[in-house]
This record gives C-alpha cells, sequence and structure tokens, in this order.
C-alpha cells in the first residue's frame, strides 16, 4: 500500500470515529451520509479551507505545516500515538527511508546487553520493530517457551498464525489488535523498511484475522500495561509489561515482565524458574549466564 492510501485510509478511518457531539457541533437532525464527521467539519474544526482539507485526506500530505497537522489532530481528536502516527506519515521522506531500509535489519545484541539481560530479577526479551525476537534471559525463554519453538520466533506471526496463541493469550482478540496496530505504527515510522513490509505481507496472506484488524487503521505504542498469560506448564499469570527503547541500538527494544510480590502469579513465576532450570532450551537467543546455566 503506498504513503498516499495510508494517509487516505487513517484519515478517513479517524473521521469515523468522531460524532458531532463528541467534537461540540450542534446536531441539526437529518440523516447523515458518512458516520462521525464530515470533511467540511473536520476542516472547520481545523481552521482550514474544505479543499485544503480534502487534499491533505487523499494523501496529499507531505509538506503540511506542523500547526496544520496538529489542528488536524485535535479536530479529529487523536491520542498521542495517533498523533505521532500522523506526522510520520507525512515527515517520513523517501530518500530518507531509503536511507534507513538499508540498513540490515537487527538479529543480535551486543554482550553487555547479555550481561544486563542476565542481571535482571525478571523476565525480559529484545525485539525489534517487526516483533522478532533477539534475545532473552532464561525467565523471558521460559514464559514465552511456544514462541521460541519457532526457526525465528516472532511474536506477531505466532499471534496470528499459530492455533496455540488463542490458549496462551487469554485475551487473544486484544493481543491480536494490539499487534496490528504496533505493527501499524512501525510502518508508518519506517514505510520502506522491507522486513516490517515482507511481515505485513505474509500475515494478510495468512491470516483473514490480520487482516480485519489491519483495516481497522489504528495504532499503538506499547510502553506499559498488564496482560494475562496461559503458559502452558504452571497455568495463568497475571504480569505488568514495561518496554524500554535499547540507547545505542535503534530499532531494538526490552521488555520486562514483573508480577505483585506475594501473588499467585508470585507464585507461578516460582514454578516457572524451577521449571526453565530443568529445560534443554535452544541457547541462541539467552544471555550469556542462560547458556551457561543450561550447560551446567
Amino acid at each position: 500500500m503506498s504513503t498516499k492510501d495510508e494517509v487516505r485510509e487513517f484519515l478517513v478511518s479517524r473521521r469515523a470515529h468522531v460524532t458531532p457531539e463528541q467534537a461540540g457541533l450542534p446536531d441539526f437532525g437529518g440523516e447523515r451520509r458518512v458516520p462521525g464527521l464530515r470533511r467540511e467539519e473536520v476542516a472547520m474544526l481545523a481552521g482550514v479551507s474544505l479543499d485544503y482539507y480534502t487534499r491533505l485526506e487523499r494523501g496529499n500530505i507531505r509538506g503540511a505545516s506542523e500547526s496544520v497537522l496538529n489542528a488536524i489532530a485535535r479536530a479529529l481528536q487523536l491520542n498521542d500515538v495517533e498523533r505521532e502516527h500522523l506526522f510520520h506519515l507525512a515527515r517520513t521522506a523517501p530518500a530518507a527511508s531509503a536511507a534507513r531500509s538499508r540498513k540490515p535489519t537487527k538479529r543480535s545484541v551486543r554482550a553487555s546487553v547479555l550481561r544486563v539481560l542476565d542481571n535482571l530479577a525478571v523476565p525480559a526479551v529484545v525485539y525489534n520493530a517487526q516483533q522478532d525476537l533477539i534475545a532473552s534471559n532464561l525467565m523471558g525463554r521460559a514464559l514465552f517457551s511456544p514462541h521460541f519453538e519457532a526457526e525465528k520466533p516472532n511474536m506477531a506471526r505466532f499471534i496470528f498464525l499459530d492455533p496455540r496463541a488463542k490458549d496462551y493469550y487469554v485475551d487473544w482478540p486484544l493481543a491480536r489488535r494490539m499487534t496490528a496496530a504496533m505493527l501499524r505504527l512501525e510502518a508508518g515510522r519506517d514505510p520502506l523498511n522491507s522486513d516490517l513490509t515482507a511481515l505485513i505481507g505474509e500475515l494478510s496472506t495468512r491470516s483473514p484475522q490480520f487482516r480485519k484488524d489491519w483495516a481497522g487503521q489504528d495504532v499503538h505504542e506499547h510502553r506499559t500495561g498488564q496482560k494475562v498469560y496461559r503458559h502452558p506448564e504452571v497455568g495463568e499469570i497475571e504480569i505488568t509489561f514495561d518496554v524500554f527503547e535499547m540507547p545505542g541500538e535503534t530499532g531494538l527494544s526490552v521488555c520486562t515482565y514483573s508480577v505483585d510480590e506475594g501473588s499467585e502469579s508470585a507464585d507461578k513465576f516460582a514454578l516457572l524458574a524451577s521449571w526453565a532450570a530443568t529445560q534443554e532450551f535452544d541457547t541462541k537467543h539467552l544471555g550469556l549466564l542462560g547458556r551457561q546455566l543450561l550447560h551446567t
């Protein structure tokens, strides 16, 4: 899909989500032909002409000023992540994107990062823009053991293509929607990321559910929150996740998973640690200490 198409579908979808009442506009009654706001209403709320907003919504957004983009974001009541996505769509220059896309996708981390992972007291994994699982500590490998059974473990591919995902993710519909929204955000940041484009194409071809979630035009950035996993060995675990960008490792993030002290999930974590110590995991994604522990 071209950037113009992305802009058009994103703006149309966000416009459809805002009612006149939510925008503070009077309701004169009568049947409306479109869900949500009309183009002329968005233009009025943003303080631009209808012709100009129409050009923007048709995808001709490159070169729009920051003030105009902010006005449109306010008119459409975009959240912070949606606003960021709009700015990425407007600002992504082909030359700059091509330069970024020439860099090989990060599929490894330096030894010092592996040592940091090993010294964390909680499960942790490292992933890239297309959600490839690059590295983990021993507890992270144990927590996501079904994902790591693949030759090239990938969170999105597991969620949409592996039948076990419906059981592992207690709220699988939410996991699906958030995953599609995260991929769309990354695609807006770097539309010429060939690995990400290939993954989106694969999921679109193989998963009708992904096509449906992708069509929602939602964007999402994982920062912190709660999830419930149903681990095949220890049962349901309610966790809190926190995501950190990795300095010096462009495109990589580390996600940590913790539980409330004294909770039932804390007991499950203890069981998970005991189980992990008895397993013969594939060590290529593990930190340095994890590899040593599995060979002692």
